[in-house]
């Protein structure tokens, strides 16, 4: 059996969770469920019944180096990027580090910034993926849907693999839907979401990275060739930025679907990407809040009262510099706050 390496990108600044969120404290260094960890924590949690302290890789900005390390002593591999290129390049990187070692090797990648309530049903779900992956699959996780969401991309799943639990071809990927094409989706039964979770042999996936990236494929296993040397730092910094900015769905999910080389795994366990104000409200409001004739969730600082009154459906976010009010059905558009702040001479809230 294939040893399994656990990769972490941690990177984003989450500007729809400002001002929570910021660039020198993303989303994945915060504790939005008040349990005592924070969600690069959890994912780390998530990793250890699958994978040794020592193959698991965290991928992050130089910026977020000492909080996470602090957040995780036990951290042995921590990639730092000169700057953000996407999750292929950040990916890839560990990956190509691991198959030099380690051709053999299946690798999954796994975002630091997900909330999975039900650890032990994802641990299931990555090792049949892990077991399809031994078979020279890319494969990938895909949540099964419960609701016609429009905020998240399709998987379309095709005929049933032969020896495996669950696992099912998949045909293509799916962009954000309209509503109407949503609930067709779920109505069909052949479309899970695709949570950004891919398993592979290290190998298969440069391999195919440099079918359909060449200059990339290159560049990383480049960068990989001089891990462990006095040159490797000289080697990142010159080939870092010539790297393709590219996500790994366009870069390889995609076009390794349309050989027929990619398989889903679909899975249930409760995963949410937290990725605005209406996907935390559920996770509930800080201690000192009044509701008055009105509903939402709140968020501010210990110590502080927050009291609402008469708004329905609203996020108050109260930090020690800003203040955001908001109709959690605009969720979507608090970037467009974060997008004007420099304008306004406030560099200093991103």
């Amino acid at each position: 059996m294939s040893t399994f390496h656990a990769i972490i990108p941690a990177g984003g600044a989450g500007t729809r969770l400002w001002p929570l969120s910021r660039k020198a404290r993303p989303k994945f260094l915060l504790d939005l469920e008040g349990t005592g960890r924070t969600l690069i924590q959890q994912t780390w949690d998530r990793m250890l019944p699958l994978a040794s302290p020592e193959h698991v890789h965290v991928v992050s900005g130089a910026a977020h180096a000492g909080a996470i390390a602090a957040q995780l002593p036990e951290l042995v591999n921590l990639l730092l990027e000169p700057s953000p290129r996407d999750s292929m390049p950040a990916i890839g990187l560990a990956a190509a580090i691991i198959e030099r070692a380690d051709p053999d090797a299946v690798v999954g990648s796994f975002a630091a910034d997900h909330r999975i309530p039900d650890p032990d049903r994802f641990a299931d779900a990555v090792r049949e993926a892990i077991a399809v992956a031994e078979q020279g699959y890319v494969v990938t996780i895909g949540i099964e849907p419960t609701e016609p969401s429009t905020a998240f991309g399709y998987i379309a799943a095709g005929e049933p693999l032969e020896d495996f639990a669950s696992a099912r071809a998949v045909r293509t990927f799916v962009e954000k839907p309209d509503e109407e094409t949503a609930r067709g989706y779920l109505a069909s039964g052949d479309f899970v979401w695709n949570a950004g979770m891919f398993v592979a042999r290290a190998s298969v996936l440069l391999d195919s990275l440099a079918r359909f990236q060449p200059d990339l494929a290159a560049g990383l296993r480049a960068i990989a060739a001089a891990w462990g040397s006095p040159a490797f730092v000289a080697e990142l910094e010159r080939t870092w930025p010539t790297l393709t900015t590219i996500a790994i769905d366009h870069a390889v999910a995609e076009p390794v679907a349309a050989e027929g080389g990619m398989a889903v795994v679909p899975a249930t366990f409760g995963w949410d990407d937290l990725g605005d104000f209406a996907s935390i409200a559920p996770l509930g409001s800080s201690p000192d809040v009044l509701w008055v004739d009105a509903d939402g969730v709140a968020r501010g600082q210990d110590g502080v009262q927050i009291a609402v009154l008469g708004l329905r459906n609203v996020a108050v976010v109260q930090t020690d510099d800003a203040v955001l009010v908001l109709d959690l059905a605009q969720s979507q558009r608090v970037k467009e706050i974060v997008a004007q702040l420099p304008g306004l001479d406030r560099d200093d809230l991103l």
